[in-house]
């Protein structure tokens, strides 16, 4: 379970103009924030750059400290970043094995269990044949589904994920897409950014749209993100298709977009 009840980040809330008490939203990146997510439950956040995507999950992984507002979490929380570097060349499995680092007493090393959780986390990314590969060689792609992988071995109750499929090919995009579903599945709930409407249709049980400020739109994912609501949040025209059973199994909603035709600001 994962709960975050009034959340509200700015980075100088009480210096503007006219707003010496902080009641105005001007520089608030986001405000009012709440929502209770339950075991199993995917939340997919989405919105403009800027409009604090990523101080909110830094805020709900604990990396970052909320201007107002509290967070709750049955157990320890998963943070998967958009993008990691590292000076020291690492291998794969041991980034990997980091994940393990809390369930290790200290100055311990990890045991055959933590490797066998570890190869087996490799093998459910798609990674097995890295294992051995220094980390700071690898692809913008694979380094993500490493720190993915990461995540998983640590086996926490809730992952939150800042955009894990951005750097990824097609192919890898689904088997992330698909990866997220099965762990929410096991019972684990996830948190993730995403700029493709479609990822959320296709796996997310609640979508939050960040539209800026105290607007702040959350809502069950099949019902909040429509044509009109993905236009606005973006600006350009937003159109929803029915891919039929040529395409395999049940038919499936996705959202287009026209790059070339903005909405008027």
């Amino acid at each position: 379970m994962l709960e975050f009840d009034g959340l509200g980040f700015s980075h100088d809330p009480g210096k503007e103009p006219g707003n010496e008490s902080g009641n105005e939203s001007g520089r608030w990146l986001f405000r009012d924030v709440s929502h209770r997510l339950a075991p199993g439950e995917i939340l997919t956040v989405l919105g403009p750059n800027g409009r604090g995507k990523t101080t909110l999950l830094r805020c709900v992984a604990g990396l970052t400290t909320p201007t107002e507002g509290r967070i709750r979490a049955d157990g320890a929380v998963g943070f998967v970043p958009q993008s990691h570097h590292t000076t020291f060349a690492y291998t794969v499995l041991d980034m990997v094995l980091m994940g393990r680092a809390r369930h290790l007493r200290p100055l311990a090393t990890p045991g055959r269990r933590d490797h066998e959780l570890a190869h087996g986390a490799l093998e459910r990314v798609g990674l097995t044949h890295l294992a051995d590969r220094d980390y700071p060689t690898l692809s913008g792609g694979e380094r993500q589904l490493v720190l993915i992988a990461r995540a998983i071995v640590g086996q926490g109750p809730v992952l939150v994920l800042d955009e894990p499929a951005a750097a990824l090919d097609l192919r890898n995009q689904g088997r992330v897409l698909h990866l997220l579903r099965g762990l929410a599945d096991e019972g684990r709930t996830i948190v993730l950014t995403t700029h493709h409407p479609d990822h959320a249709v296709e796996i997310a049980d609640t979508a939050m749209l960040m539209f800026g400020g105290t607007d702040v739109r959350v809502g069950p994912a099949a019902g909040l993100l429509t044509d009109s609501t993905v236009g606005a949040l973006y600006g350009v025209r937003a159109h929803t298709l029915v891919l039929d059973e040529e395409f395999g199994g049940a038919p499936r909603r996705v959202i287009v977009t026209r790059y070339d035709q903005e909405l008027p600001s």
